[in-house]
């Protein structure tokens, strides 16, 4: 198989919650832990830290991983989904896996993947994993794929854990209260490990700090330790504010067991991410006249971010380019939107994409009125053709309907 084929392979043989939902959910780690022990158990065989959290947590483990590649340490980074290509999830130094490596990995050990019905994931985490031990990497930022405790990343020990925040988000699988939510996601806390919490949140704290405590877990809160920060990143936003307080108070802990990141690393770090850790997709300027902006945030902790800085932009006319998956909780989210704004709705092209006929009516419900068309494409396209050179327009409500645009 060269590497097409062998990706087709691992997309379409076996459920992906990405395509999906929740049908690729699997509630336990028992395979996880059988693969591990297949392949030699090389989740212990380099350091590690686990980012979890509804929001910012792909950000925060871009920005970690970005300041610890200044300090001149060889890092891996791990995360999903990913926007163009497979190989964005595994990452070494800022540089996307080899597709021989994808290629010769699972061709490698296809029939073990058979015999035991892995999944995509489990089969990524394990592909990750080995990599990463192969490649002798000195740390690797592992983030979380869905929850924690059940996640099949939660099969190593960390020097460090990570929760950004506590979102009503993937409710289907992890619950759908603040609190249980928070529970699954601090089964990513060990014992003895020390944990950041990037944001307080007043119905999640005290089950944070419960956790922490029957695992003699050292907890911080970033946004009470980290209050007069004064960095910037080239990852623009003013919801970045978080996940650079998040980041900080990490290196602060990663500081006091032996790693040794000084202050210009972590302003140099802040400032390249994205050369540095090639991420996209974060409130991206695509194009300035008319201005096109994409952001991937997609819940509505998310999109209350998003909006608030939509709301700060100077323009004559907005335009939003919009589309979901079809297990998202619209009617929760509708408030956000601008009142004024024209809508161009659409589906992403994966089996959870919403049809944009069900979108139009949704929102039509709130006042939001707009047109639907036949793919993301064709709705940009059309909004180009609409905009004024001063109008914004701005793309987003999916991951997915990001990457098609980029």
């Amino acid at each position: 198989m060269n590497y097409q084929d062998t990706v087709q392979w691992m997309f379409s043989q076996l459920p992906m919650y990405q395509n999906k939902g929740i049908s690729a959910y699997k509630s336990d780690l028992t395979n996880s832990l059988k693969l591990a022990a297949y392949l030699g158990h090389p989740e212990t065989k380099f350091k590690s830290v686990h980012v979890a959290g509804t929001n910012g947590k792909g950000s925060t483990s871009h920005m970690l991983a970005s300041i610890l590649q200044e300090a001149g340490y060889n890092v891996g980074l791990y995360t999903s989904p990913h926007l163009k290509d497979f190989r964005e999830r595994i990452k070494l130094n800022g540089q996307c896996i080899s597709k021989n490596y994808v290629i010769g990995f699972i061709k490698k050990h296809k029939a073990f993947f058979e015999e035991n019905q892995l999944s995509f994931f489990e089969m990524t985490v394990g592909l990750a994993f080995d990599y990463y031990a192969k490649k002798n990497v000195d740390i690797a930022i592992i983030e979380v794929g869905l929850g924690g405790r059940l996640d099949s990343t939660n099969i190593i020990d960390p020097e460090l854990a990570i929760i950004t925040n506590i979102g009503l988000d993937h409710t289907q699988f992890l619950g759908n209260t603040l609190a249980s939510i928070a529970k699954e996601k601090a089964g990513v806390i060990k014992p003895n490990v020390p944990v950041v919490i990037g944001e307080t949140q007043a119905e999640t704290a005290f089950i944070f700090k419960e956790i922490a405590k029957q695992n003699n877990s050292k907890i911080t809160f970033a946004d009470k330790k980290q209050k007069g920060i004064k960095l910037n990143s080239d990852l623009k936003g003013n919801y970045q504010i978080h996940n650079l307080r998040t980041t900080v108070m990490a290196v602060e802990v990663l500081n006091d067991h032996g790693f040794k990141i000084s202050k210009k690393h972590q302003k140099l770090g802040l400032m390249n991410v994205i050369v540095n850790t090639g991420l996209r997709g974060r409130w991206q300027l695509l194009e300035s006249s008319p201005k096109i902006i994409c952001d991937t945030a997609h819940n509505r902790e998310g999109l209350t971010y998003t909006m608030q800085q939509l709301n700060e932009e100077i323009f004559k006319n907005l335009h939003l380019v919009l589309g979901f998956v079809n297990d998202k909780n619209l009617d929760g989210l509708l408030d956000l939107f601008p009142r004024s704004g024209q809508y161009y709705f659409c589906k992403p092209k994966i089996e959870r994409g919403l049809d944009a006929t069900i979108l139009k009516k949704t929102f039509k419900k709130s006042g939001l009125i707009g047109k639907v068309y036949n793919s993301v494409e064709e709705a940009l396209e059309m909004a180009k053709e609409n905009a004024d050179k001063n109008d914004l327009i701005y793309v987003g409500g999916s991951t997915f309907v990001v990457s098609e645009i980029l």
